[in-house]
């Protein structure tokens, strides 16, 4: 009989101890899933404001400024403008 109850005791001790680690370890891995939930908010804030920034940059006023300051491009005279129909698309047979 003792020796039942101290096998089962053993079992027992085992088992909480089994327990502890398990929950311990869930507590850690939350934790980290916190974390990485965080980075990943924060680098969805850091590509919204990417975004902005670059339909800023893209403006067709600061492209257009740019042309003509850097480049010396110039909008032509509406007579040099030739407006080119699109092609007309080929039959299948």
């Amino acid at each position: 009989m003792v020796r039942i109850s101290l096998m089962l005791l053993a079992i027992l001790i085992g088992c909480a101890l089994a327990l502890v680690t398990s929950q311990h370890q869930a507590r850690k891995l939350y934790v980290e899933l916190q974390k990485e939930q965080e980075l990943g908010k924060r680098i969805d804030v850091e590509w919204g404001q990417l975004q902005l920034e670059q339909s800023t940059w893209a403006t067709h006023a600061r492209v257009e400024k740019i042309a003509a300051r850097a480049l010396g491009m110039r909008v032509p005279p509406p007579a040099r403008i030739q407006v080119v129909p699109p092609a007309a698309p080929e039959a299948k047979p």
